[in-house]
This record gives structure tokens, C-alpha cells and sequence, in this order.
């Protein structure tokens, strides 16, 4: 049977966003096993038949010597485990395993861009090392495919050198649309809800200060998600609580229910500076909510202005209280996005679509046939 190598820095991330794909491919006839930080997600990913193998990374590590260390001692886990292929997820893991990669002699390798991440959602942020991982990346994604989540992000990836004929689109993670499915609006007062992991780049502030525009609507809103300390956007657990002293919001911290939280939701907000295909946002839709959010990449794939939700400029707190007032408002409106945005996780971002476009592409490189369709 094909051995399936993932390699995903942490092991919360794999069980949210690629576990329900690794079991598909369990039974598909793969053996899947995991290279990850193993800490209390381990044994959910045991329990669904997937291997781990414990690999110690760090996220906000950016120095050469790092990043060789690290890619030396994943090139001795390919070495040890042979896959027949390795998928990496995300920007830090596809520079050190595009390096591995070429240290072990791993020519199968899909390559996943979950989003273009903190370095390319502001211009003035570290340029010198924007700059270089704008030319290591081409060369990290040489051997194999690469996935992306939405159009903006392939252009970008084209534009940075990567050969178009690599680039595939695949929307996101998917959904699952019977676990996220429509329930019955809550009683007042109405909850806009943000959730996801608590960083700057989330718009973490426009939504605190959309809060404060719209303090005497009625309307509660929710935090929903953890401090991801280790990422240089996050937010500190004393700003957070600190909002929630001062009235402005709750925090409901991280929750593994996410389909009974959201169900108590009104309107669903992500002002993202920039995005993948956001998870938070597809689930929100599957769920029947209509969703505020920003018009950068990802989100304005996700949601159509008008349509599933509306769109607001990124790091504008006034228009995105104007769009998140606009909902609290019409009711009518607010439940026919909310229907739409039902719609569309259906036709376009369900998990098992999502699932079976990969596979498809797990057989195309088995058989020496990565060409796009």
C-alpha cells in the first residue's frame, strides 16, 4: 500500500483542518501517518487509525540555521519512513520540507498553501524576510505539486516564480455540512460572532472597536478561540480579558463544539487582512449564518457581497460596524445570506468535495501524472 507522509507544524491543526482527509485516505487503502508537535490532540489522531511522529518545530523561528536544523532532521524521517508521498501544509513547513525533501531524494511532495500568512498581510512587516522567502519559495516547490485555496494566491505564488503548470486549487478544508447544518435563531438579545485563533491579523481590533461603535444596538458580541502565544500576530490574554472588563465583549475561549456555538450566533464576522479559504467562515455558512467580513483573498472566496454575506474593507472598524449593523437591522436579509451561504457550502466547499479533488491528485502523482486537469 502508498505510505502517505503528512508533515503539519501542530497536532490541534491537523485534527481540525486535515484528519478527516487522512482518514479518507486511510480507507482508501494508504498507509497515513503524521509528522507533527505531538501534545493533547495526539491521541484523537491515534484513535482514527493515523500514525504520529513527533517533530519539534518553532513557528516563530526564522533564522537560517533554524530552519536547516529542523529540515536535517525531517530529510532522517523521510529517510527512515520512505513515503511514497509527503504532503506539507502551510508556508514555515513547505520551506524547511521543500528543503528535506531535496537532503532525502523525496521527489513526491505536495506542497499546500493554507494562506500566505503573517508575513505577506502588511507591507511595511519584515521585508528583508518577506523578501526572502519570496525567492526560496519557488525553489521549496520545485518537486511536486502545489495547492492553493484561492485564485489570489495562486497569482502571487505564478508571480513569485512558481510554474503555473504546479498550481492547483483546491477550496480549503471543507466543511462538514451535517455536523454544521441550520438551527433556529436564539432568542434576544442577537450574538455577532467572531471566532478562530486570536491574532491582530484576524482583525482582532476592528472587531473590538466595531464592538465599541455598536455598543447601545443590543446586540452581544462573542469572542470565540484561543492565544495562539507562539504566533507573532497573537494577541496577549491580558488585552483580551481586559476587553472583556471593560463590557465590551465575551470570550468564550476555545471550544471543541464549534457547530453548538456557532448555532447561537446571528451574524458570523471574520475582518481578516488576509486568508486561505477560512475554515471559520465556510463552517458559519454551512451553518446558516450570514457572514461580515473583509474583501482580501480567501474571505471574498468564501463570501459573495450581497449574496452569502457582506464585504467590508480590511482595517476599516466603521464600514465593518456599518455591515455588521446592517444585518442587525433586517432580519429578512440577515436569514436570506444565511440560507445562501447554506447553499454554497453545499454546492462548492463540502468536505467531501474537498476531500475527493485531493485524493484525484494523491493519483495523478502516484502514477507520474500531476498535469492539470
Amino acid at each position: 500500500m502508498p505510505k502517505l507522509l503528512f508533515v503539519v507544524t501542530e497536532d490541534w491543526y491537523f485534527v481540525s483542518h486535515r484528519l478527516p482527509l487522512a482518514v479518507a485516505a486511510l480507507r482508501q487503502g494508504y498507509d497515513v501517518a503524521v509528522v507533527t508537535r505531538a501534545s493533547n490532540s495526539r491521541s484523537v489522531i491515534e484513535q482514527a487509525g493515523v500514525r504520529v511522529i513527533p517533530f519539534s518545530t518553532n513557528r516563530r523561528g526564522l533564522s537560517p540555521l533554524e530552519l536547516l536544523r529542523e529540515a536535517w532532521s525531517l530529510a532522517r524521517i523521510y529517510r527512515r519512513e520512505r513515503p511514497d508521498l509527503v504532503h506539507h501544509v502551510a508556508l514555515r513547513t513547505i520551506i524547511v520540507g521543500g528543503l528535506a525533501a531535496r537532503l532525502a531524494g523525496q521527489r513526491r511532495v505536495i506542497s499546500a498553501i493554507a494562506g500566505m500568512g503573517f508575513l505577506f498581510t502588511a507591507e511595511n512587516r519584515t521585508p528583508i524576510i518577506r523578501q526572502i522567502v519570496a525567492r526560496v519559495l519557488p525553489w521549496a516547490m520545485s518537486r511536486g505539486v502545489v495547492i492553493v485555496q484561492n485564485t489570489d494566491d495562486a497569482r502571487l505564488l505564478v508571480d513569485l516564480g512558481v510554474s503555473a503548470r504546479l498550481v492547483h486549487l483546491v477550496p480549503g478544508a471543507g466543511v462538514d455540512t451535517v455536523k454544521f447544518s441550520p438551527r433556529a435563531e436564539g432568542s434576544p438579545p442577537m450574538i455577532v460572532m467572531m471566532a478562530g485563533r486570536l491574532l491582530w491579523d484576524k482583525g482582532l481590533a476592528e472587531f473590538v472597536e466595531a464592538a465599541k461603535i455598536l455598543r447601545n444596538e443590543g446586540a452581544k458580541f462573542i469572542l470565540v478561540g484561543m492565544i495562539d502565544s507562539e504566533n507573532p500576530a497573537a494577541a496577549s490574554e491580558s488585552r483580551v480579558r481586559a476587553w472583556v472588563d471593560e463590557g465590551v465583549l465575551e470570550w468564550w475561549g476555545h471550544r471543541d463544539d464549534m457547530s453548538e456555538t456557532l448555532s447561537k450566533a446571528d451574524i458570523f464576522c471574520l475582518p481578516s487582512y488576509r486568508e486561505g479559504l477560512p475554515k471559520a467562515i465556510l463552517e458559519a455558512m454551512a451553518s446558516g449564518k450570514a457572514c461580515v467580513t473583509t474583501d482580501v483573498p480567501g474571505c471574498r472566496d468564501a463570501v459573495r457581497h450581497g449574496d452569502n454575506g457582506i464585504l467590508v474593507p480590511a482595517h476599516d472598524s466603521a464600514a465593518l460596524a456599518r455591515g455588521i449593523g446592517a444585518l442587525l437591522a433586517d432580519a429578512d436579509k440577515r436569514k436570506a445570506m444565511g440560507r445562501r451561504g447554506r447553499e454554497r457550502a453545499l454546492q462548492e466547499f463540502s468536505e467531501g468535495t474537498v476531500i475527493q479533488l485531493t485524493l484525484n491528485l494523491y493519483r495523478k502523482i502516484l502514477a507520474g501524472t500531476p498535469a492539470r486537469d
